[in-house]
């Protein structure tokens, strides 16, 4: 692909995203009472928002990270994570101000628009993570059977995974000793929040019907300062010099542009991402008042639009036999802390809650898909070793 060919489907993505927010957004979905224009609107906002904008620039953050990784020497992970983790980061901070925005207008939205905060940026980590278990799960299947496996049974359109045996360059073992330590550090991460919102953080309030915890300032900024640690500690590449070289041989686009090159597309790709997902968080409000859904499970929905991206970055690196599985694995854990972070961001401006059942639910899943993926790639590496 020529380079201003590339460059104009980043503004395409851009216009996109301006389209979204300030026009079906901004003209017909906050402006009309009429059900199915709203419905309308909701339908072309996640059908352009997550079909194009958020696969499109998944995309470019696939081709630029692991370029970038080996300019910098920074974990392909780390940079994959600061792109794909952003859509879930700003649906949260946005939900987050337009809730203090509110807060003494209309308490009840307020409390609404955090709840769907918390949720999104929580519920977000569920999805990828499930998804990886899902994934590596498959490539293990494949290294057990000793031959290609369909990621998903029946669907051959999703793309098929190879034995690690057969891939010409194979994941290192220090990155994933170095996923399962980044996955360990995101576990004690998250019960750090959830005992931290239980013992310091229940909310009594007379408009609010039942138990509602939030995540408060003092606890958001240990948390900030937490994970800004745990990213700065794994920042580094495990990648052998000799597979990078591997690699540049067959990346050919990104690697012939400028770093600078690099750097605009992936901030030009943030500022899409940053419009549709502000566009998403106002959306999922007025979804959830035409169709009653409680505003956490919203929230959840939305955390899935919030972490398409990395969903899809993870898929095609499992699917793409050329050693990207490791980046994979250890973006999906950076991915979370740095929603984590997002979440310690929400807290300190004062937009984080969730209910006492909603709040068990979201961190004993996390929990659980973290204890998951971390014996799925235990099983991995149990078989680059048989390999080598």
């Amino acid at each position: 692909m020529q380079t201003k060919n590339q460059f104009s489907r980043i503004i395409i993505f851009i216009a996109f995203a301006l389209g979204l927010r300030f026009l079906i957004v901004g003209r017909v979905l906050e402006n009309t009472e009429v059900w199915w224009l709203q419905a309308t609107a909701i339908i072309l906002i996640f059908y352009i928002g997550i079909g194009y904008v958020f696969r499109g620039t998944a995309k470019v953050i696939e081709e630029t990270t692991d370029v970038l990784k080996n300019r910098t020497k920074l974990a392909g992970g780390f940079l994959q994570a600061f792109g794909t983790a952003f859509p879930d980061m700003v649906i949260g901070v946005v939900a987050a101000l337009i809730s203090l925005q509110v807060r003494n207008t209309d308490y009840v939205r307020a409390i609404n628009l955090a709840i769907i905060a918390a949720s999104t940026t929580f519920g977000s980590n569920i999805y990828n993570i499930l998804h990886a278990v899902w994934c590596i799960y498959r490539q293990n299947l494949a290294n057990i059977k000793h031959q290609t496996v369909l990621m998903f049974p029946f669907f051959k359109s999703a793309g098929s995974l190879k034995p690690l045996g057969e891939h010409n360059v194979k994941p290192s073992i220090k990155e994933m000793d170095g996923a399962i330590r980044v996955l360990t550090a995101l576990t004690l991460l998250t019960a750090f929040v959830a005992i931290s919102m239980v013992l310091f953080g229940q909310v009594k309030n007379e408009k609010i019907a039942g138990d509602l915890y939030q995540l408060i300032m003092p606890v958001g900024i240990v948390l900030f300062i937490l994970c800004v640690s745990v990213l700065y500690y794994f920042r580094k590449s495990h990648r052998p010099q000799s597979q990078v070289k591997e690699i540049i041989e067959e990346e050919r686009y990104y690697d012939q542009q400028g770093s600078w090159r690099i750097w605009l597309d992936l901030a030009l790709s943030g500022i899409a991402i940053l419009f549709t997902a502000e566009s998403m968080v106002k959306t999922m409000e007025i979804f959830s008042h035409l169709t009653h859904i409680p505003f956490v499970v919203t929230g959840i929905v939305a955390g899935l639009i919030g972490c398409f991206g990395e969903m899809m970055v993870v898929h095609n690196f499992s699917i793409n036999p050329k050693g990207r599985i490791g980046d994979a694995i250890v973006g999906v854990a950076m991915d979370n802390i740095v929603t984590t972070m997002g979440a310690a961001i929400v807290a300190i401006i004062g937009g984080i809650f969730l209910g006492s059942n909603s709040l068990i639910l979201i961190f004993i899943i996390i929990l659980t898909a973290n204890t998951l993926l971390i014996e799925q790639i235990s099983k991995l590496k149990n078989s680059l070793q048989n390999i080598k």
